[in-house]
């Protein structure tokens, strides 16, 4: 399992049309931000564990990739916030978290 960085709306587009017939799991990161930093700690530590490998993972920076996190808001209807986590099947969130709602146990919960 990777952890991959999107940076351009076309990446975004493709991992997003390919959710149809495999779920993905977005982070969204602030690199500035101690809350975001603790979450990509929590995220990390899923997936060096046991995580799923029916999933892709992906990681938007939203300052160094602002276009990106924009268009992934409006494409799924889910109001940006960062750092922030989602889980998307068949083009449809299923499951978002936020700021310290963002741990290990949580993602675990929801995922396996």
């Amino acid at each position: 399992m990777t952890l991959k960085e999107i940076t351009s709306i076309e990446e975004w587009n493709n991992v997003y049309e390919a959710s149809a017939t495999r779920p993905l799991v977005v982070f969204k990161h602030s690199t500035t931000c101690p809350v975001s930093a603790n979450a990509y700690t929590e995220f990390n530590q899923y997936l060096d564990g046991k995580p799923r490998e029916d999933v892709d993972y992906v990681l938007v920076k939203v300052i160094e990739s602002r276009p990106v996190s924009n268009q992934i808001a409006e494409d799924t209807s889910v109001k940006h916030e960062s750092p922030q986590i989602m889980y998307i099947d068949k083009k449809e969130k299923v499951w978002s978290a936020t700021h310290w709602s963002i741990t290990k146990a949580h993602i675990t919960a929801v995922l396996d």
